[in-house]
């Protein structure tokens, strides 16, 4: 099926879509960077820039997946054209109610223009509310599962830390007791000991 434009349309399509955007938007950025710094302090502390763009990409990436998986279920079902539709249909009505017009709609007789509308639009709009919030519980899902893993690298890389700041601490221990020697006379000791301990010549 072919993409719709959503940037055009019914003033009722231009709200619904300004509102869903809104409503992504909010859902996407609901996790905070104080949230999120709560979570890693210590890589927060020390790789401020590289912390702030994982958080930007992790926000974008939910953003864009909304945005996406909502499209495919508007083209599927056609959303944009038949609230455009319904823009027309309610538009009409009420030209006709304020110029004095009575009776049922014309469009279809012996049915009330707002029944016809709720038993349409209502079980669609529900089963889609089904959908989206079944994909925004996947989506907040992968999110605790990226927190998790994310949490597990920065442990890992407090444990290498700490191993190779130790492995540090026993060289610098090492090189303290190394200088204290007496490397002068042990040169000269050594020196007198191969001396004494080659073969003399007759």
């Amino acid at each position: 099926m072919a993409t719709v434009s959503y940037n055009t349309g019914s003033k009722r399509w231009t709200h619904f879509h300004s509102a869903l955007q809104l409503a992504i938007q909010r859902a996407a950025n609901k996790w905070t960077y104080e949230d999120f710094a709560e979570c890693f302090t210590l890589w927060c502390e020390e790789q401020p820039d590289g912390a702030k763009g994982v958080f930007s990409g992790v926000a974008r990436h939910i953003e864009n997946e909304i945005t996406k998986n909502c499209e495919a279920i508007f083209n599927e079902y056609n959303v944009k054209p038949n609230i455009d539709i319904l823009h027309a249909i309610v538009t009409e009505a009420r030209a006709r109610k304020q110029s004095g017009g009575t009776g049922t709609d014309v469009w279809k007789e012996g049915i009330e223009p707002q029944a016809a509308t709720r038993a349409r639009a209502l079980p669609s709009l529900e089963k889609e509310a089904t959908k989206l919030r079944t994909t925004l519980a996947q989506i907040e899902q992968e999110n605790l599962q990226l927190q998790t893993q994310m949490q597990s690298n920065v442990h890992e890389r407090n444990e290498v830390d700490a191993k190779v700041t130790e492995l540090l601490d026993i060289l610098d221990e090492v090189y303290e007791q190394w200088s204290k020697l007496p490397l002068d006379e042990m040169d000269s000791w050594t020196l007198q000991t191969m001396e004494a301990s080659a073969p003399r010549l007759p």
